[in-house]
C-alpha cells in the first residue's frame, strides 16, 4: 500500500460507518486519493508566466503540443523568491511562442498525482509529445542558463512521412533529414 496518499471524509459525512467504509476502500486500494488544489484563478493564463493549481496542472501540462516548463515554488523559499524575476523574465521571452509555456505552481497549497515535489523550487519541464516523463532541471538559474537548456530540449517534433511522395518532398526541403523506420 502507497502511504504517501492521502485520503478524506467531509467533514459532515464523518460517522464510523463512512470511516469503516473508507479504511476499506483504502485497504483494497478502490479508495481515491485527496490532493491540494486552490480554485483555478480567472487570470491563470493572462500573464507571461502561467498559473498552475492542481485543478488545471494535467489539462496544461500533458497538452502533446506544447513545451510546458514549470517552476513549483512556496511563497516563504527564499531561493524562490530570488528566481520569481529570473521565471518573469523567461515567460516575458517566451510570450509569443506558441509551443512554450513558462508556468509556476505554489506547490505548498497544491498536489498532483503525478509528482512528488519534495523540495523549493523545483524546475521541471514537460516537452511536447513526451509528456510521460517529465525532465528536472538542476542548470543555472539565470535567463541564458535556462534558454541554452531550452533550446537543445525544445527542438522540432518529428514529423510522420506516411508516404514516398511526403518523404521525398521534405528530404528536398531540408539540408539534413534523418529518416527512421518504426513498425508498431
Amino acid at each position: 500500500m502507497d502511504t504517501a496518499k492521502k485520503f478524506s471524509i467531509a467533514s459532515e459525512d464523518l460517522s464510523p460507518d463512512s470511516l469503516r467504509q473508507l479504511c476499506q476502500e483504502v485497504v483494497g486500494g478502490t479508495a481515491k486519493p485527496y490532493y491540494r488544489s486552490e480554485e483555478i484563478p480567472e487570470d491563470w493564463d493572462k500573464k507571461p508566466v502561467k498559473v498552475l493549481v492542481g485543478k488545471n496542472f494535467d489539462s496544461v501540462t500533458q497538452n502533446s503540443s506544447k513545451n510546458v516548463f514549470v517552476e513549483f515554488y512556496a511563497p516563504w523559499c527564499g531561493h524562490c523568491k530570488e528566481l520569481s524575476p529570473i521565471w518573469d523574465q523567461l515567460g516575458e521571452k517566451y510570450a509569443d511562442h506558441d509551443d512554450i509555456i513558462i508556468a509556476k505552481m505554489d506547490a505548498t497549497a497544491n498536489e498532483v498525482e503525478a509528482l512528488t515535489i519534495d523540495g523549493f523550487p523545483t524546475l521541471k519541464y514537460f516537452p511536447a509529445g513526451g509528456k510521460e516523463t517529465p525532465v528536472d532541471y538542476s542548470g543555472k538559474r539565470t535567463v541564458e542558463g535556462i534558454t541554452q537548456w531550452m533550446k537543445r530540449h525544445s527542438g522540432p517534433g518529428a514529423p510522420t512521412l506516411d508516404s514516398v511522395k511526403s518523404a521525398a518532398q521534405f528530404i528536398d526541403a531540408h539540408n539534413l533529414t534523418v529518416v527512421g523506420f518504426f513498425h508498431v
